[in-house]
C-alpha cells in the first residue's frame, strides 16, 4: 500500500473519486434518494402521556407511522380517552393504561398489560413525574421527606423498574428515552424544585449507566431536556406566574423568543428513535429554543440581544 504522500503525488485520490462518481456500485444511496430517515417501531408506552408533553410525544410517533400506542395517566380519564381519540385520527390503535408510576406494583402491572396486548415493546418514553398535590413545590429547608421521597419515586426508582421490565421486552432496534430538567439537577436557583431538580438528576445519570449497559443489546438510552413549555407543568402555575415566565422567554432569554410546545419535544424523541440514530446513546439533547446557551451573568443588552 502507498503511503498517503504518494497516494496523492499518484493521482490516487483523484482515482478513487472518479470511481465513485461513475460506479453505480458504490455510489451513496443517499444521492440515489433511497434512504430517506425512517423509523420502524411499531409499538410505544410514554408515561404521563394523557396531556401536556406526553401527548405531543404520544401524537407526533402516531404521526411518523408507529402503529400501536401505549398512553399512561394516573387521573384524568376523559383527557386520557381524549388523547386516544387524538391518536386513532392520526392512525395509531391506542392502549389507555391508568397507573401511578410512583408505585412499584403499578409499573409491573402496565407492563404486564403491554405485554399480553403487544407481545413486545419498541419505544419507551419515561415523561411522567409527580403532581404539583404532592407537596413536592417546596424549598430546600421546607420540603416534608414524604413529598421528597414520593418524587424519587416516580423518577428515579420508576425509570429503574421500568426499564428493566421494559428491556426484556425489546428487540435490538429499542429506544428508551427519559424525559427531564437538566438545569434542575446543575443549579440550585429554582429553590422549590429541589426535590424534582434533585430527582431527575438522579435520573439522568441511571439513563447513562443503562445507555452502558444495554448497548451491545443494540438499545439506545438517551436523555431530553425540554425548556419553559406551554402545556406544560407550568400551565399549573397561577396565570400571573405563567405570564411572567412566558414574558421572560419571548424577551429573549430564549433566542427564539417563544415557550416551547408539546411537539417540539414529540419531534426530538421521533429523530431519537430514528433507524439513523441507532448509534446515539447515553447523550442529552437539549430542546429549548437555545436558551440553555445563554449566558445568565449578563443582561440581555449587554449581551448585544435586542
Amino acid at each position: 500500500m502507498l503511503p498517503l504522500a504518494d497516494a496523492f503525488s499518484h493521482g490516487h485520490v483523484q482515482s478513487v473519486v472518479h470511481e465513485i462518481e461513475i460506479n453505480p456500485s458504490i455510489r451513496t444511496r443517499e444521492r440515489e434518494g433511497v434512504m430517506p430517515i425512517t423509523l420502524t417501531q411499531q409499538t410505544a408506552l410514554i408515561t404521563g402521556a394523557s396531556r401536556g408533553i406526553g401527548r405531543g410525544i404520544a401524537l407526533k410517533l402516531a404521526e411518523q407511522g408507529v402503529k400501536r400506542i401505549a398512553i399512561n395517566y394516573k387521573e384524568n380519564d376523559a383527557a386520557a380517552e381524549d388523547a386516544a381519540r387524538l391518536l386513532k385520527e392520526r392512525g395509531a390503535a391506542p392502549l389507555v393504561i391508568k397507573a401511578d408510576i410512583g408505585k412499584v406494583a403499578d409499573i409491573q402491572r402496565m407492563f404486564e398489560t403491554i405485554k399480553s396486548q403487544f407481545g413486545g415493546l419498541d419505544i419507551f418514553v419515561s415523561n411522567a413525574r409527580a403532581t404539583l398535590a404532592t407537596g413536592f413545590y417546596a424549598e430546600p429547608m421546607e420540603i416534608p421527606l414524604e413529598a421528597w421521597q414520593a418524587t424519587f419515586d416516580t423518577q428515579a426508582t420508576e425509570f429503574l423498574v421500568a426499564v428493566r421490565a421494559a428491556v426484556p421486552m425489546m428487540g435490538k432496534n429499542g429506544r428508551i428515552i427519559a424525559i427531564t430538567y437538566a438545569p434542575g439537577g446543575q443549579t440550585g436557583s429554582w429553590q422549590p424544585w429541589v426535590a424534582m431538580g434533585s430527582a431527575k438528576a438522579a435520573k439522568e445519570a441511571l439513563a447513562r449507566y443503562f445507555a452502558v449497559a444495554l448497548a451491545q443489546k443494540g438499545i439506545t438510552v438517551n436523555i431530553i431536556s425540554p425548556g419553559a413549555c406551554d402545556d406544560s407543568v407550568l400551565s399549573g402555575l397561577p396565570p400571573q406566574v405563567f405570564q411572567m415566565i412566558k414574558d421572560w422567554h419571548e424577551s429573549g432569554w430564549t433566542p427564539m423568543r417563544r415557550l416551547g410546545l408539546p411537539a417540539d419535544v414529540g419531534n426530538a424523541v421521533v429523530l431519537l428513535c430514528t433507524d439513523q440514530a441507532s448509534f446515539i446513546t447515553g447523550q442529552l439533547l437539549y430542546v429549548d429554543g437555545g436558551a440553555s446557551a445563554m449566558e445568565p451573568v449578563f443582561p440581555l443588552a449587554i449581551q448585544g440581544i435586542k
